[in-house]
């Protein structure tokens, strides 16, 4: 590609993301509905169901970055209905009459996820420690957990996008990415795996989602870290390369009819 060409593909991303950034400023109901639920539920399983529930320390320390994980489903989770939106609104046909380059538009809605997985999840955070969470991170820890949530955020917005290119409808679009709300239900965020059903107990400890929480648990509150690190990492790192494969061949198919 000659500089003119990575000029302009720059030029097409940073159009494509202003653009889905000013709607997530517009769509406040989304941002407040991925704030809210996490903070509901936090709320309570802190305060309902925390008192009977044994997990060697506050429970408060233990469910927070399972809420971190849950604050990140539900933020990425609307991407897919937005580029579900995009496909059948005629916005799409309209880009296409443009010069801009394909991958530019879910770059954009990629971006967007981001940004607005960062917010809530800062207010989650400030939020948690008003409630009583009493992290023991130090400042490099700090970076480590926010990176590794990151990571998670960036593979799940790029699955969350291709969902969107496949679905039929928002509605479906919504059904589609009703995953990435339910697994952390089934992985350690809330409870032990140790505590589980025999049969449930190998889904909770072999899924994706429990070695991201337990690394961010592990440099959050210092709790044991094992082999979580690698493991998280490249469940991360697999899933994003997955998923943005997916996401752009399904899109450049879509389009090219």
């Amino acid at each position: 590609m000659s500089h003119h060409g990575v000029a302009a593909a720059f030029s097409d991303t940073a159009t494509m993301i202003d653009r889905s950034v000013r709607l997530s400023r517009r769509n406040v109901e989304t941002l407040f509905v991925s704030i809210l639920l996490p903070l509901l539920m936090m709320c309570l399983f802190v305060y309902v169901f925390g008192g009977a529930i044994s997990t060697g320390t506050e429970y408060i320390n233990y469910v927070v970055p399972g809420i971190l994980l849950l604050t990140t489903g539900y933020g990425a989770s609307s991407t897919a209905m937005v580029v579900a939106d995009d496909m059948h609104s005629g916005m799409i046909d309209r880009l296409r009459s443009l010069p801009i380059r394909s991958f530019a538009v879910l770059t954009g809605h990629v971006t967007a996820s981001i940004a607005r997985n960062s917010v809530s999840t800062a207010i989650v955070v400030l939020a948690s420690l008003a409630m009583g969470f009493r992290p023991s991170a130090n400042a490099g820890e700090w970076l480590a957990a926010i990176g590794l949530l990151l990571l998670y955020v960036l593979a799940l917005s790029w699955l969350a996008a291709g969902l969107g290119v496949i679905a039929k409808s928002v509605e479906s679009a919504s059904t589609l990415s009703f995953f990435m709300l339910f697994l952390p239900y089934l992985s350690s965020a809330f409870v032990q795996p140790e505590t589980m059903p025999s049969w449930l107990r190998p889904i909770s400890e072999h899924q994706p989602i429990t070695p991201v929480i337990e690394t961010v648990r592990s440099f959050l509150i210092g709790a044991p870290l094992g082999n979580n690190g690698w493991t998280a990492l490249a469940w991360c790192c697999g899933l994003l390369l997955f998923s943005f494969t997916l996401a752009t061949s399904l899109y450049r198919r879509r389009t090219s009819r």
